[in-house]
């Protein structure tokens, strides 16, 4: 149980560090997204605002650089009799991510691709402090052909995360491919899903997805016989059935609605060791937004 816990919150705060699901459809140029988790036998309420800004500008005939940002403000709701949040700094978390990506064409078919992601994830509830800052970094190519009878998409990539418990190189993996004028199917990981398209401009689609955060707690929060907690995790594995209306090619607008089948917020001591579990039921799970792709 605890490997698995162990590797859920790798691979979920491994990917909510960089682009999320963005990376394997091509950035962002801007998206605004709200996500709710509502409250769960565990008395917990999770939401989230997300926002993004991504900037592509033309070095070279075959290179382009992308400089952008990712900004997600979390509130966290809990009721339990058996720890108390509220004034301990633990209700609103924010995550900043300044992104700086180069992307080379190697040849017709295929780009390179190198980002650096620094990162302020904290509770800003005092001045900043070393704890809130951290360093994310990916290198992955991708293979993208959409002007042709099957369009495809193929991503792969290595991504470090120096807030994971697993503070090794993961693997992102991600292809899409229209098999059928009316069905596309994704595999890959953070997200395998199936696509059905109609009337050129309506998708619908339903997915597995990984997904979770990390973020420092300013103020060491005391619980009742586990010491001091000086940060807050999550990692949830969810299922979700959703639309999508497109707008142009590039502009569209989505909804989702969902389940989780793991979830699992904890609070951690300085040495990373998860000391007290906040959230480990099952949740529905909501999810629409506005987005402007490449």
């Amino acid at each position: 149980m605890e490997v698995r816990r162990r590797l859920m919150y790798a691979l979920g705060g491994m990917f909510f560090c960089f682009f999320g699901e963005s990376f394997a459809q091509t950035p962002d140029v801007f998206r605004a997204e709200y996500m709710l988790l509502p409250r769960n036998d565990s008395g917990a309420e999770l939401s989230r605002i997300k926002l993004v800004a991504n900037v592509p500008i033309k070095v070279r005939d075959s290179s382009n650089i992308v400089i952008g940002g990712e900004y997600n403000l979390l509130a966290y709701d809990l009721q339990r009799d058996d720890v108390s949040i509220s004034g301990q700094g633990l209700n609103y978390f924010h995550i900043v991510d300044f992104n700086f990506a180069y992307v080379h064409k190697y040849n017709q078919d295929w780009r390179l691709v190198g980002v650096l992601t620094p990162r302020l994830a904290s509770t800003l509830t005092n001045p900043l402090e070393n704890g809130d800052f951290s360093i994310n970094a990916t290198i992955g190519a991708f293979k993208n052909r959409q002007n042709i009878d099957k369009p495809m998409r193929l991503v792969l990539g290595i991504a470090y995360n120096s807030t994971v418990a697993l503070r090794i190189p993961l693997p992102i993996v991600y292809y899409e491919k229209r098999f059928h004028p009316n069905w596309t199917y994704v595999l890959g990981v953070p997200k395998t899903g199936m696509k059905y398209h109609f009337r050129e401009k309506n998708i619908i689609q339903a997915e597995f997805i990984l997904d979770g955060y990390f973020v420092n707690l300013q103020n060491d929060t005391a619980l009742p016989d586990a010491g001091f907690a000086s940060s807050i995790s999550s990692s949830a594995a969810l299922v979700t059935v959703g639309y999508s209306h497109n707008i142009t090619k590039v502009i569209s607008f989505y909804g989702f609605v969902g389940h989780t089948l793991f979830q699992a917020g904890v609070l951690r001591d300085d040495d990373r060791n998860d000391i007290f579990t906040l959230n480990d039921d099952p949740s529905f799970y909501l999810r629409t937004g506005f987005r402007i792709g490449l």
